[in-house]
C-alpha cells in the first residue's frame, strides 16, 4: 500500500465531505454536522480553507483541513480545524504525515505558530499530539454562537 498526501483540490471535497461526516459519528455529534459539499466548495473557492488529503491507492483517506487566523499578540497563526483519517486506515502513520504537511505549510506561510483542539477524552490524539511537545491550555474557555 502507497500512502501519498497532497493539496486539496475541489474535486476532493465530497471524499472529504464523507470524512467529516466519519468524524461527526466518531464523536457521536452527527446530528449537529449542518455543513454540506455545497456549501465547503464556495467557502473553498472563497479561500476560506485549505486542506491536504492522504490517499492510499488513489483513494482519500485522511483530511488536513486549516485556515489562517490573526493573533494581535503573536501574528499570523495556522488553524488546523480538523485533522481525521477514516477508521479501518488509523495506526498506519497517515495523521502523522497530514500533521508533519500541516507544521511544514504554517512554516512556509510564515506563521508564528499553530493552533487545533482535541476533545479530553480522545486519548489516542492527546497522546500523538503529546509526541510534538504540544501544550495543553487548561486556562481558556471555548465558546461559540451558532446562527
Amino acid at each position: 500500500m502507497t500512502i501519498s498526501t497532497r493539496q486539496g483540490t475541489t474535486e476532493d471535497i465530497p471524499s472529504v465531505f464523507e470524512l467529516v461526516k466519519e468524524l461527526a459519528t466518531y464523536e457521536k455529534a452527527l446530528n449537529q454536522v449542518s455543513n454540506n459539499v455545497e456549501k465547503m466548495t464556495r467557502d473553498y473557492n472563497e479561500k476560506l480553507y485549505d486542506f491536504f488529503v492522504a490517499e492510499a491507492d488513489s483513494k482519500i483517506v485522511g483530511l488536513s483541513l486549516y485556515y489562517f487566523r490573526y493573533s494581535t499578540w503573536k501574528g499570523k497563526r495556522l488553524y488546523m480545524e480538523d485533522i481525521i483519517v477514516t477508521e479501518s486506515m488509523r495506526g498506519n502513520g497517515i495523521g502523522k504525515i497530514l500533521f508533519d504537511a500541516t507544521v511544514k505549510a504554517a512554516k512556509q506561510t510564515g506563521c508564528t505558530g499553530m493552533l487545533w483542539q482535541v476533545l479530553d477524552w480522545n486519548t489516542s490524539a492527546v497522546g500523538f499530539y503529546r509526541k510534538y511537545g504540544t501544550n495543553f491550555d487548561n486556562e481558556w474557555i471555548n465558546c461559540s454562537l451558532d446562527f
